[in-house]
């Protein structure tokens, strides 16, 4: 991992988030760059300040989408589906740059679209650090580029808009090949906070506290977010206890099946919902 130069001789402030997100999700690997190197690009690498900006970097990433619908589906999916496609493979991974280190260590970096790179091939993105913040106890403090925040709802808040600054952009990068209006568009943002860090945590092992911390990070009164981490839990039929959550949109999987929509779907009853997941599914 490069030792990025906003932290001479010391240890990143974020790296050891980074390096156990690598360890119990492989399909994702963070690199942090150097203060004077440059964000990468070519070899499958797109960086994220050209997808915000809707160009032909975008059209060339949304080609992979196209082509994954035709060969595994056989059929052309609408335009608007194929850029949903998109840019949930890219929103996902994006804000667990932001939320690991939150929910790991206390720390909330940074990542403006400039500072950010994506090569989803290889499952890599590349972060530039260059400043974070923290509680007053914490030994990083005293780092360059630190920003001291008094207590946990402002670090919340930290959280909410490294998300936003980063995110906001792409949204609107991505807006004219949806067929959504901007509150849509923030809870397709809003379900990617909360199930991507959802998902990290169930592999750390901390689901629960996870879903304890998304629901003050997201308490349904925070804009541009749309609504509440959105969780509950249904019961199976030997008492079971099976936690599930309500997205606040649609991925639109269902316009090319239909019959397989996501468990945490608006569009998936309770009924079926209990069913799938007491089967693992």
């Amino acid at each position: 991992m490069t030792l990025p130069a906003l932290f001479p001789g010391v240890a990143s402030p974020v790296g050891d988030a980074y390096e156990r997100l690598a360890g119990v999700f492989p399909g994702l690997r963070v690199q942090e760059l150097g203060d004077g190197e440059r964000t990468p690009d070519g070899a499958g690498w797109v960086r994220a300040g050209d997808l915000a900006a809707g160009g032909p970097d975008l059209d060339s990433f949304l080609a992979w989408d196209n082509a994954q619908v035709l060969r595994d589906y056989g059929q052309q999916a609408r335009p608007d589906v194929v850029a949903t496609f998109g840019l949930h493979r890219y929103a996902w991974p994006a804000c667990l740059l932001i939320t690991v280190p939150w929910f790991l260590h206390r720390r909330v970096p940074r990542a403006p679209v400039e500072d950010v790179a994506f090569q989803r091939a290889l499952g890599r993105m590349a972060v530039r650090v260059r400043s974070f913040a923290c509680l007053p106890d914490d030994p990083a403090a005293a780092l360059p580029g630190a920003r001291v925040v008094p207590d946990e709802e402002a670090l919340r808040e930290e959280v909410r808009t490294a998300v936003a600054e980063h995110i906001g952009p792409v949204l609107d990068g991505f807006a004219p090949r949806m067929r959504r209006g901007r509150r849509a568009l923030w809870g397709m943002a809003t379900d990617e906070v909360v199930e991507g860090l959802w998902y990290i945590a169930h592999l750390l092992g901390e689901e629960d506290r996870a879903v304890a911390e998304l629901e003050l990070l997201l308490p349904g009164t925070v804009k541009p977010y749309v609504g509440t981490a959105g969780f509950r839990e249904l019961t199976g039929p030997d008492g079971e206890r099976l936690p599930t959550r309500d997205r606040a949109s649609c991925c639109l999987f269902y316009t090319l099946s239909p019959e397989d929509t996501c468990v945490t779907c608006p569009r998936t009853c309770d009924a079926d919902r209990v069913e799938r997941l007491l089967r693992g599914a």
